[in-house]
């Protein structure tokens, strides 16, 4: 019979080396927990619709990289290769927008691209998501970029850049939209890459071929053609930034690959990555809630990959071995002892100590090699006499010590000797 493999692109995390996984995940919401913000979760697949109207057909991830089937009644439903238009259209559909403003919304989930699988890039990837609602203010700009760069300080990186610039809005950019495509017009251009200038000009600009970016050397540039109230907006997110102690590089070719994005644009890129160095990025998008058929308000968010942001803990050698999973393992000698000792696991549990139990019927060599390998700290090993007196043996597994321990007193004794 065949076995199956998990299909191309995609992987497993697996213990003992999830538990870095969930570490890192955890240490990327704690700032955003911290700062007020509620854990949403949304479906993992929505109307294809909702990923077309909200991150833009002419983006490769609607029109090449979405994972997109039919339905038994005939409902064009996507899986979703982001987080920002499903976290959007809950807070549409459940009126969030009625409430206190701005609305601060986090989530964690797997999203999924048909990309070409390579180092750091996969079919499917977890991200750390936030999103601030409805309030248009250049501090919370600076608030939303200093949580992201909380995190990734949490976590003890360091070798990371902030590259950040301004892509304008509704007034300012059809302007400058005008004079790009004027600049690309007169450009030796295939024939792709001139549809693209059509729909999207600012996604030619991110065009990374040697031929193409030579010939964009003197393109005009968003920063540089902003309005009056974009340029007072981004100036005032710099200002803010510099008195939380932020520190960023300017990157006026910055384009995100998502359409809905506009004012304060920025990502995270970690120069120990290679060629995929983005760990994370985001911006402000205020015209998304009108496009998917909510109210007229602003919002801005990131999203961070927790494997990419696990790729960069491992380029600054910040990853070492997995924790232990348990602190004690039990070894009962003995059917009374098993009785007796598969009870005693749920007390030191329940007393808060991480704790196994020597399962199968192992003799005591058998029980010590597992009590080894589950990497605990202290062995609880429980014969016939110690019952007999209310006692179990407990060794520390990284020095031999042993001692009888008042079965009465073995969680907390454990607990205390591993505070």
């Amino acid at each position: 019979m065949t076995s199956f493999t998990a299909p191309k692109g995609t992987f497993d995390t697996l213990p003992p080396d999830s538990a870095t996984f969930l570490a890192v995940r955890d240490a990327l919401t704690a700032p955003l927990r911290r700062a007020g913000y509620g854990y949403i979760e949304t479906p993992i697949f929505e109307d294809t619709a909702l990923f077309a109207r909200g991150v833009g057909e002419s983006t490769d991830v609607v029109s090449k990289e979405m994972y997109t089937f039919t339905d038994r009644k005939e409902r064009s439903l996507s899986l979703r290769p982001e987080l920002t238009a499903g976290l959007m259209r809950a807070f549409i559909e459940h009126k969030l927008y009625s409430g206190q403003l701005p609305v601060k919304l986090y989530a964690v989930g797997s999203n999924f691209r048909y990309e070409q699988p390579q180092a750091g890039r996969y079919r499917h990837f977890t991200q750390v998501d936030m999103e601030a609602l409805g309030v248009d203010d250049p501090a919370l700009d600076a608030e939303v970029v200093a949580l992201a760069v909380a995190g990734f300080r949490e976590l003890g990186l360091t070798d990371f850049d902030l590259l950040m610039t301004s892509l304008g809005d509704a007034e300012c950019r059809p302007q400058y939209r005008e004079k790009l495509q004027s600049f690309l017009a007169g450009l030796d251009l295939d024939e792709e890459t001139r549809r693209r200038a059509e729909i999207n000009p600012l996604r030619v600009l991110d065009d990374k071929r040697p031929d193409v970016a030579a010939q964009l050397a003197e393109a005009p540039l968003m920063v540089d053609h902003l309005c009056d109230p974009c340029q007072r907006h981004y100036d005032e997110v710099r200002q803010y930034l510099t008195d939380l102690g932020v520190e960023w590089q300017e990157a006026p070719r910055l384009v995100r690959g998502l359409d809905y994005y506009t004012k304060t644009t920025f990502e995270f890129v970690h120069n120990g990555l290679g060629a995929q160095s983005a760990i994370g990025g985001g911006g402000r998008y205020d015209g998304l809630s009108k496009q998917l058929g909510g109210p007229d308000v602003s919002g801005i968010g990131y999203a961070v990959g927790v494997d990419r942001t696990l790729l960069a803990l491992r380029a600054e050698g910040l990853v070492g071995d997995a924790p232990s999973r348990v602190a004690a393992f039990v070894v009962p000698l003995g059917d009374a002892a098993r009785r007796r000792g598969l009870a005693l696991v749920t007390e030191l549990r329940n007393a808060g100590v991480p704790a196994d139990f020597a399962f199968g019927g192992k003799g005591l060599k058998g029980a010590m090699k597992a009590a080894d390998r589950s990497g605990a700290r202290y062995a609880v090993v429980l014969g016939e006499r110690d019952l007999a007196d209310g006692t179990a043996q407990l060794k520390d597994l990284t020095t031999a010590e042993q001692r009888a321990v008042p079965l009465t007193d073995l969680a907390r004794t454990v607990k205390e000797l591993l505070s």
